[in-house]
């Protein structure tokens, strides 16, 4: 069962490229993920982080000599495959540290669900992707060897390999390219020959390219910016979905959830963003929270102990099948009680954002009294509340914008 993406409006997401965190309409997914219906949380939608911005204390730099390089407070080197959440709670306000350091606070960009970031050089060169905008932007606010500098950074951004554990995104450590495997960016990008940049060669030459004919400047607070753009191909999300287009059948056919919807909740999540992070702690395409919805899955339907790391997270094989595992869940557990098929198709996804806890309380503060009431409504019915009168209106919003993108995955023989 294959299915493709319909011809839409681009325009439908937009996400600027200098947003620094989730903030908008649609909240990181998974944030809400309530593992139990049968004892509640008196507060059915707990914040999972409630202080996610720890002080990184004498660690932030007080000017561009002496920035940490690579360094968590305390800690020593860090090695991207070996850090906790709660490190990378800190690492991600240290980044915010050095990046302001450099960048002011209007012009720092850092890591979300639809933007990759990747610092280099004590954090004073960058690389945005923009995966909604489908926009590159390689930056840098050094006043000496710029052009060196910029086009390390588009080779290196260009060639970065498609799987996030070998990129060590929460520093600005060079990204290692030799055997890598297949670029993250093949096929989403055309250099001046109109040709796909596979080889180190032509990264090289498509950079000098870039630096001779399309480099811009900019005033800041801080100085000069010296900049390229490049734009991704009109079907670039078409590109990153047929990439996990096995592991989205794959997990459909596993645990009986439908392939359109897996697909939707990843555009919807990260926009096929296997870097994607969230503030929240959540990480990968489907954007999974290692302590709620990954530990209830590696509880209930794996039967072994603990929670997923974020290195397994990021891998899109255990994402895809965590975010779908997930789902059964939902279905079969904590939304069993919902009569109506389509009923519960639009409680699951509402739930997948906002918690079961949520899409009950929509109805009726006794949990028993809700799940009468919404098995009294017809699907349209409970269509209408949830996107209408939900306590959330992150959640309001996320089930319209998932059943939206649903429709645009067309299925095919």
């Amino acid at each position: 069962m294959k299915y493709k993406l319909s011809i839409v409006c681009s325009c439908m997401l937009l996400v600027a490229c200098s947003t620094n965190n989730d903030s908008g309409w649609v909240m990181p997914g998974l944030n809400q993920q309530h593992p139990d219906i049968i004892n509640p949380n008196p507060n059915p939608n707990p914040n999972p982080n409630p202080n996610p911005n720890p002080n990184p204390g004498n660690n932030i730099p007080d000017n561009g000599n002496n920035v940490p390089s690579g360094n968590l407070p305390g800690n020593g080197n860090i090695d991207n495959n070996q850090i906790s959440n709660e490190q990378i709670q800190k690492l991600l306000t240290l980044i915010k540290a050095n990046g302001e350091n450099f960048w002011g606070k209007d012009e720092f960009v850092n890591l979300s669900r639809y933007t990759y970031v990747k610092y280099f050089d004590h954090y004073s060169t960058r690389s945005v992707i923009n995966f909604e905008k489908n926009k590159i932007t390689i930056a840098t606010v050094s006043n000496n060897d710029i052009d060196d500098k910029l086009k390390k950074a588009i080779v290196s951004t260009l060639l970065m390999p498609a799987d996030p554990n070998l990129v060590h995104i929460f520093t600005d450590n060079d990204i290692e390219l030799s055997g890598a495997g297949d670029p993250l960016l093949l096929g989403q990008v055309k250099d001046q020959d109109n040709q796909d940049v596979h080889w180190e060669w032509r990264a090289n030459r498509f950079a000098d390219y870039l630096l001779d004919n399309k480099l811009q400047t900019k005033q800041f607070s801080k100085g000069t910016i010296h900049y390229v753009e490049i734009n991704m191909v009109d079907d670039s999300e078409s590109v990153r979905e047929y990439k996990y287009s096995d592991l989205a059948r794959a997990a459909s056919a596993k645990y009986g959830i439908d392939e359109r919807l897996i697909y939707a909740i990843i555009k919807t999540e990260s926009s096929f963003n296997p870097f994607a992070v969230s503030n929240a702690g959540a990480y990968g395409l489907m954007q999974i929270i290692p302590k709620t919805a990954g530990a209830d899955v590696f509880s209930l339907v794996k039967h072994i102990d603990g929670q997923p790391s974020k290195e397994y997270l990021f891998d899109p094989t255990n994402n895809i099948d965590t975010g779908t595992a997930y789902f059964t869940i939902l279905r079969d557990r904590y939304l069993k009680a919902v009569i109506n098929p389509l009923s519960q198709h639009y409680s699951m996804i509402s739930a997948y954002n906002g918690g079961t806890g949520g899409v009950l309380s929509t109805y009726d503060s006794d949990r028993s009294v809700a799940m009468e009431k919404l098995n009294q409504q017809t699907p349209e019915q409970v269509y209408q509340t949830l996107t209408h009168e939900h306590p959330k209106e992150e959640a309001r919003h996320y089930l319209e914008k998932v059943t939206n993108f649903e429709k645009e995955f067309d299925q095919l023989d």
